[in-house]
């Protein structure tokens, strides 16, 4: 009996039997900008637009402790001060798309570029603003360390280097933010530690019984006078430690940590701007998508800012 079904139309027999295309475009996975709030310290009565904006702060006089002496003249001190200055730089960056690839794409490409380019924006000047905040000339190192080269596998964070830290922030008069505590940037590698160490374990067991929701989110909370976020952005420097052991910065800070300034000038702005460059080319076929930022950080005190530098349990070692 003759096969009736050998001459059946299957998949890929003809042309119309395609994979379908979603329409929605995804991105690659983010994460949350965020060092830019320390930045709390802006110039707001600058005397004129400049390449650069100093700041500058008033040092106290000794204590006067010694008792006056009647009908004699005291002796005036001289007013002493310090400055900081806050240099602009230019940063942006930019996408160009064809006419033939916005006729042809079956995805939006001008509002998928304008969503990359806007995360760019963000990411971009939140990296530079870390990049000044780890810069901080105070250090606490994991265990027996001395430099970031001689951080062991061993050497992961401890409750007692955050009260350390807690200790100098608060001994050096570093001013607290709103609810009497410092901002603290982990790791989650490092997280991972802290959350185990001992007596940070108590802290969340009390969490527990008061917010047991947040524990189980993974939050930190509060531990020893610092407000803790956890974020993948902080500095990681892979194999900086001895034999290859991967290195953490976590940062504690007060507030006036850092100092921001930005261009005064007319069409400038305290934050970054989108453009859509002009199209230029003779065929009108090609059109910019970017973001542009005139704009400076620097650190303000580094009396109010902690760095520790640790390995982590589960980093690479």
């Amino acid at each position: 009996m003759a096969d009736i079904y050998s001459n059946t139309t299957k998949t890929g027999s003809v042309a119309s039997d395609t994979t379908a295309f979603e329409q929605l475009a995804y991105f690659a996975l983010r994460s949350q900008p965020m060092f830019e709030m320390v930045a709390d310290v802006k110039s707001t009565n600058q005397s004129h637009p400049g390449a650069a904006v100093q700041f500058n702060i008033y040092n106290d006089i000794a204590q006067a402790t010694t008792a006056l002496t009647e009908g004699e003249e005291i002796t005036p001190v001289a007013l002493s001060d310090s400055t900081v200055t806050v240099t602009l730089a230019e940063y942006g960056n930019a996408i160009v798309t064809s006419a033939k690839l916005r006729g042809t794409s079956f995805l939006n490409v001008d509002a998928d570029a304008a969503n990359i380019v806007g995360y760019n924006m963000a990411n971009s000047m939140d990296k530079i603003v870390q990049t000044v905040l780890v810069g901080g000339s105070n250090v606490l190192y994991g265990d027996d360390a001395t430099a970031t080269g001689e951080l062991a596998a061993g050497d992961i964070i401890t409750s007692a280097l955050i009260r350390k830290s807690v200790a100098r922030l608060r001994g050096d008069s570093a001013p607290t933010f709103a609810g009497g505590h410092y901002i603290g940037f982990i790791h989650p590698d490092v997280s991972f530690d802290l959350r185990g160490a001992t007596g940070v374990t108590d802290i969340i067991q009390y969490q527990q019984r008061l917010d047991g929701a947040a524990v189980r989110q993974g939050s930190i909370g509060m531990f020893g006078g610092v407000d803790f976020i956890e974020t993948s952005r902080i500095d990681h420097g892979t194999n900086d430690g001895a034999s290859n052991v991967d290195a953490y910065n976590t940062i504690i800070c007060g507030k006036q940590a850092l100092a921001k300034a930005h261009s005064r000038s007319a069409n400038f702005g305290e934050n970054p701007s989108v453009e859509m460059g002009p199209v230029t080319d003779i065929l009108r076929r090609m059109q910019p998508i970017g973001w542009y930022h005139l704009v400076g950080y620097s650190r303000f005190r580094e009396a109010s800012i902690q760095r520790i530098e640790t390995s982590s349990s589960i980093g690479a070692n």
